[in-house]
C-alpha cells in the first residue's frame, strides 16, 4: 500500500479543511484592521511600512538640528514624531471599524468643526511659522487645522455629491453643491498664506467632482479659473513671485543665499547620494545646510543617504499605494464610497508627487510635507485618519471569490 506524504515545508491540511482558507497570519491581520478585502490590506500594509520608514528617516535627518535646538537632545523631533505615530495608527484602526453611514451622518458637523478650527489661526491662539499663519498653539501643543479641514472637506463633498452623482446637467448643478463651502475653506487657508495646502484642497474638490461624474468640459473650465487665480495670488507676494521666477528662469547669483538656497542644496544632496547613497545617518546636508530637511525636504536626505535605490523604493511604495487605492475606487459601486476614496487618493498621492517634484526642482517651493514620511504631527495624524476612512468604506466591498480547486490535468 502506497503512503501519500505532503510536500516538504507545507503541513498537511486538516481533514475537512478548505484549501482556499488563508493562512492564520493573514486572518489575524484582517481581524486587527477590521478589513477583509485584499486591496484594503495592501493599502494598510504599505501605509504602515511608510510610517516606519519615515520614523527612521526623521531620526536620521533631524538629529543634528534637534540637538542644537533642544540642548543636546538628538531624539527630540524623532520622539515627537513617534508619539504622533502611536496616536495616529490606533486612531486609524478605530475608525476603520466604523460603518459608512457614520461619515454621511456627521459630514456636515465635521466640515463646520474644521472651518471653526481654521478660524482659530486668526485669533490669539494662531501664530506664524515659515511665513504661514496656519498654526495654533493650545496648552503647549501645536497643530495645523488645515490638515484636518482637508479630511472634513473630503467627507462633506462625498456626502453632498453622492445624491447628484452622474446627474450634472449644467454649470449650476456642478457649482452649487460643492463650490461655496469649498471656496470658503480654500480662502481661509489662503488668508494664512499657505498656497501649498490650498492647492491640495483644490485638487480634492476637483477629484470629488470627477469621481462624482461631472462633465470634463466643466472641470476644464474650473481648472482654467483656478490656474488664473493661482497666478494672481502668487503675484500678490514678492516671496512667491520670486520663487516662481527662479523656477522658470533659473537662479541668479544674488538669489543663491535667499530664494534658491533650499532648491540648490536639495539637488546637491540628491546628486551626492549616487546609486547606493552615503549611508544611513551620514548626510552632510542635514548639518544645517538644508532648512526643513526633516519635513518638506526629507526626500533629498533619502536620496543622499540611501541613494537612487532608496529614492526609487519610496516612489515604488507610493505607486503601490496608488494602485491599491485605485482598485478600491473601481470596486465601489456606491457613489459616496467612490467619491470619498477617490478624493483621498488624489490628496495623498498628489501631495507626494508635488513634494517630490519640488525637491527635484520640477515645481517651485510650496512647503508641503511628504505623506507618512516627513516630520509633522498634524500631517501624519490627518493622513492616517484619511486611510482609516478608506478602510472603513472598504468593509462594504464584496470579497473576491476564488474558483474551487479541481483535479490536476495529467
Amino acid at each position: 500500500m502506497t503512503t501519500v506524504r505532503p510536500p516538504r515545508g507545507r503541513p498537511a491540511p486538516e481533514p475537512g479543511a478548505d484549501p482556499r482558507t488563508p493562512p492564520a497570519a493573514v486572518i489575524a491581520v484582517r481581524r486587527l484592521f477590521g478589513v477583509e478585502h485584499p486591496d484594503a490590506l495592501l493599502v494598510v500594509g504599505t501605509v504602515v511600512f511608510l510610517v516606519l520608514f519615515g520614523l527612521v528617516m526623521v531620526l536620521s535627518s533631524s538629529a543634528v538640528t534637534s540637538a542644537q535646538n533642544n540642548e543636546g537632545d538628538f531624539f527630540a523631533v524623532f520622539l515627537r514624531q513617534g508619539l504622533f505615530a502611536l496616536i495616529g495608527i490606533p486612531l486609524m484602526l478605530m475608525i476603520a471599524r466604523l460603518p459608512s453611514i457614520f461619515w454621511r451622518r456627521w459630514a456636515r458637523h465635521a466640515v463646520m468643526l474644521g472651518l471653526a478650527l481654521q478660524l482659530l489661526v486668526f485669533t490669539g491662539l494662531g501664530y506664524d511659522y515659515g511665513g504661514n499663519q496656519n498654526w495654533i498653539s493650545l496648552w503647549g501643543f501645536t497643530a495645523q487645522p488645515s490638515e484636518f479641514l482637508k479630511l472634513a472637506l473630503v467627507v462633506w463633498l462625498a456626502t453632498v455629491l453622492a445624491d447628484r452623482a452622474n446627474a450634472f446637467t449644467d454649470w449650476k448643478s456642478v457649482v452649487v453643491p460643492a463650490v461655496p463651502v469649498s471656496l470658503l475653506a480654500v480662502v481661509m487657508v489662503l488668508a494664512g498664506q499657505d498656497l501649498g495646502t490650498a492647492s491640495i484642497m483644490i485638487a480634492i474638490v476637483l477629484a470629488a467632482l470627477f469621481f462624482a461624474g461631472a462633465p470634463l468640459r466643466y472641470l476644464a473650465g474650473m481648472v482654467a479659473v483656478v490656474a488664473l487665480g493661482a497666478v494672481l495670488f502668487a503675484l500678490t507676494s514678492s516671496s512667491r513671485s520670486s520663487r516662481i521666477d527662479v523656477w522658470l528662469n533659473g537662479c541668479a547669483p544674488e538669489d543663491y543665499e535667499f530664494t534658491c538656497w533650499q532648491s540648490v542644496h536639495a539637488l546637491w544632496a540628491l546628486g551626492s547620494g549616487g546609486v547606493f547613497g552615503v549611508g544611513l545617518g551620514n548626510s552632510a546636508t542635514k548639518w544645517r545646510w538644508l532648512p526643513h530637511a526633516e519635513s518638506d525636504f526629507i526626500f533629498a536626505i533619502i536620496g543622499e543617504e540611501l541613494g537612487l535605490i532608496g529614492a526609487l523604493v519610496v516612489l515604488v511604495l507610493f505607486a503601490v499605494l496608488a494602485v491599491g487605492l485605485m482598485r478600491l475606487v473601481r470596486g465601489h459601486v456606491n457613489p459616496f464610497h467612490r467619491i470619498a476614496t477617490g478624493a483621498i487618493m488624489v490628496w495623498i498621492i498628489g501631495q507626494a508627487l508635488v513634494n517630490i517634484a519640488v525637491v527635484l526642482g520640477m515645481l517651485p517651493v510650496l512647503g508641503l510635507p511628504l505623506p507618512f514620511i516627513s516630520a509633522g504631527g498634524s500631517a501624519l495624524v490627518s493622513s492616517l485618519l484619511a486611510i482609516g476612512v478608506v478602510l472603513s468604506l472598504a468593509r462594504d466591498l464584496p470579497l473576491p471569490t476564488r474558483p474551487a480547486p479541481g483535479p490536476r490535468p495529467r
